[in-house]
């Protein structure tokens, strides 16, 4: 990677199913063999850390000390995933502004991304107008997240359209909704989306999850992928060898 690559994953609205799309962001990049570190802001009992202990801390990402322990070692040799806590996205991005972070990602020295991770009502949409004004030399994805609904939009194409306006080289992302069995044994089981696929515990050893199971998580996984490989998000990160997730691939 030319610079350090730091990714954002958040919401100002709660409920959204942020810390699932970070945890499907640190499959992709693991199995593209791109060096990760995670930090995880629900201080102090995180839930990112619960499925990625071995490369996730937890932070207060309001304190000072802490922005510390994330960006004074940032390294252009491993990409950062930072799972913001619902409501501190806007106030993470006016950080950054602070510290000059943002400033420096125009300037192509540091590749920031931002997922912001959308829920099915309007106060999502509202959170566009908060955040445009600081995304300026980010990579900026919207997220629509189905992961807790079957429905999505609440509102007309035109109100939409109009939040979107504000935005330039925005792009769209769409996570499908899982098999809600499936997610729960993903839960129970407290490893990674992978990982349940390989039908390993958190310890490497076998385990005895269901196929049926594992085959939905491993579809929807696949089209996550593909959401992911269509922005192109690990040429941005930077390209390493891919593990592909196979169709028949059954662990």
């Amino acid at each position: 990677m030319a610079s350090p690559a730091v990714v954002l994953v958040g919401a100002d609205k709660g409920g959204v199913g942020k810390t699932t799309v970070a945890r499907t962001l640190l499959d992709y990049l693991l199995a593209r063999k791109l060096p990760t570190r995670a930090f995880d802001t629900e201080s102090p009992k995180g839930t990112l850390k619960r499925f990625h202990p071995d490369i996730t801390e937890i932070v207060d990402i309001t304190t000072v000390p802490d922005q510390m322990r994330i960006f004074d070692s940032l390294s252009d040799a491993q990409v950062t995933v930072i799972d913001v806590r619902a409501g501190l996205l806007t106030p993470t991005l006016r950080a950054l502004r602070d510290i000059g972070f943002t400033d420096a990602a125009r300037k192509g020295q540091i590749s920031l991304t931002l997922f912001h991770i959308l829920g099915p009502s309007i106060s999502s949409l509202e959170e566009i107008a908060e955040t445009a004004e600081h995304v300026s030399g980010t990579k900026y994805h919207l997220v629509k997240n189905f992961i807790n609904n079957t429905s999505f939009f609440e509102w007309d194409q035109a109100t939409y359209d109009n939040y979107f306006k504000r935005l330039q080289g925005v792009s769209e992302i769409t996570i499908p909704k899982l098999n809600e069995m499936a997610a729960e044994q993903v839960e129970l089981a407290s490893v990674p989306f992978l990982t349940f696929v390989a039908n390993k515990t958190a310890k490497a050893e076998t385990a005895n999850y269901s196929f049926v199971l594992r085959g939905y998580v491993r579809y929807w996984l696949s089209h996550v992928w593909a959401e992911y490989d269509r922005i192109k998000l690990s040429e941005h990160l930077g390209p390493r060898d891919v593990v592909p997730l196979r169709a028949g691939q059954t662990g």
